[in-house]
């Protein structure tokens, strides 16, 4: 383990924690604060909802049981960091400007670096070594694959519905943005590390095991957060669409269930 490489992860995630409930407090408390369609203000509202009272005290208590050396924790810890990644990709990217654009750069930006450095600090091979033998891979793996090909798939298809009849898909339209930002972030954060971490993990890579993790602990999460948002957005009143949370609930379980499966079979030090 590279302690001072850990060290700076450490700091690096308390700021983290502070802006995260910053940032969503401020988001659910202040209702002037986006700038945003209704459709989209109230699915910020449903967000920042599941980032105050689940995915920040989640990191909190992960952090605390990675300092006290658990790996279990670590790999938590992690996955958290890669939601909050993600997760601010599409305030600072997609959300219309509002006061708190320099927090979401600053959430965007120290996350990806502390990321880095929590897994630099990683020795992946001691880690694998307690792994236990009889891990379920080959299913943990097909379930990623089958999610990866699944969001390729239909992005894809938007992409060539688009080119053969130069129709813009109406989700575009729907959140008042120029570009498809949802599938600019899934197609490269979400559904390459899907693929790559599936095929790691069946061939029993150290690394494919870190990142499956960490792909499902964030999935799981941020899964719970669409829902959110989607529940939101029919009781705000600018959606009565609630097929979406059938997908988001049946994705986001499957994910749970891999992420307890996968740090379960994490024998302890």
């Amino acid at each position: 383990m590279n302690s001072a490489s850990r060290r700076t992860a450490y700091r690096l995630s308390v700021l983290i924690t502070v802006l995260m409930a910053g940032a969503s407090g401020a988001g659910l408390f202040f209702h002037d604060l986006y700038r945003d369609n209704a459709l989209v203000a109230s699915s910020w509202y449903g967000n920042d909802l599941v980032t105050l009272v689940v995915a920040t005290p989640l990191l909190v208590v992960a952090m605390l049981g990675a300092w006290s050396g658990s790996r279990r924790a670590f790999l938590v810890w992690m996955g958290m960091l890669a939601y909050s990644l993600y997760n601010y990709a599409f305030y600072l990217f997609g959300a219309a400007f509002n006061a708190l654009f320099l927090v979401y750069a600053a959430l965007f930006t120290l996350s990806g670096f502390a990321l880095v450095f929590g897994l630099v600090s990683l020795d992946t091979t001691a880690l694998h070594r307690q792994v236990q033998s009889d891990l379920p891979v080959r299913w943990i793996s097909g379930f990623m694959v089958l999610v990866a090909v699944a969001l390729g798939g239909f992005y894809g298809t938007l992409s060539l519905w688009y080119v053969a009849t130069g129709e813009v898909p109406a989700m575009i339209d729907a959140v008042g943005l120029h570009t498809n930002l949802i599938a600019a972030l899934d197609l490269t954060m979400v559904v390459p590390v899907a693929l790559l971490a599936a095929v790691w993990l069946w061939q029993e890579r150290p690394w494919g095991y870190v990142w499956a993790t960490l792909w499902c602990v964030k999935g799981a999460v941020y899964m719970l957060a669409l829902s959110a948002a989607t529940v939101a957005t029919v009781v705000v009143g600018p959606s009565d669409d609630w097929v979406p949370l059938l997908l988001w609930v049946l994705i986001g379980a499957g994910c749970l269930i891999a992420s307890m499966v996968l740090l379960r079979n994490l024998r302890p030090e």
